[in-house]
């Protein structure tokens, strides 16, 4: 099996390329050792020291490190061969019962905006999404109120010093140009 690694724009996450599906649908995240423990190999993950979070996509995973911890040429050799040993075992990457996370959190939005929303969420599932998962995290919609757009960045997204910049300058100016009712983009 082999393994390939990308940086991604967040210096603390790395994406790892197993060569095979990680999740067929959803996503998954752990941001600690207790939600680490809904999945098999986050668990393994979250044995290496210094991990603080771990983020699965369909074909990737992402792995943060804790701030101040050893360096990712430190790190990165027991997290490979925590994924080799994984997939070798057989074992499922989610326990039995656990949900992806889609569709986790809470939406809110104006019956009224109802059109606007679906705009959106187009635009994040067409043009938004892919690009961001191909940076090793994703986005996804929270809710709109008075022209504002709420997003949450997960994986390398998340804490990435460049996300800031992605929201305002990309996602923003994404959905002013199709919505001009859309003002803002925060993230949550």
């Amino acid at each position: 099996m082999f393994i390939q690694t990308e940086a991604t724009p967040n210096p603390a996450t790395l994406k790892f390329l197993p060569g095979r599906v990680v999740l067929p649908e959803g996503t998954f995240e752990a941001r600690d050792a207790a939600a680490a423990a809904r999945s098999p190999l986050a668990q393994r993950l979250f044995d290496v020291p210094g991990v603080s979070g771990v983020y699965f996509g369909h074909d990737f995973i992402s792995v943060t490190k804790a701030e101040g911890e050893n360096e990712w040429p430190q790190v990165k050799p027991a997290l490979l061969g925590a994924i080799m040993e994984h997939f070798q075992s057989g074992a499922p990457v989610l326990s039995e019962g656990t949900a992806t996370g889609d569709d986790d959190g809470e939406e809110f939005y104006d019956a009224a905006d109802h059109d606007t929303v679906v705009t959106i969420k187009d635009l994040l599932e067409t043009r938004v999404r892919p690009a961001v998962a191909s940076d090793g995290g994703d986005i996804t919609f929270r809710g709109y109120k008075e022209g504002v757009v709420y997003l949450e960045m997960k994986g390398a997204c998340s804490g990435c010093p460049s996300s800031t910049a992605t929201l305002r300058n990309g996602v923003q100016n994404l959905f002013r140009h199709f919505l001009p009712e859309v003002r803002e983009v925060q993230a949550v």
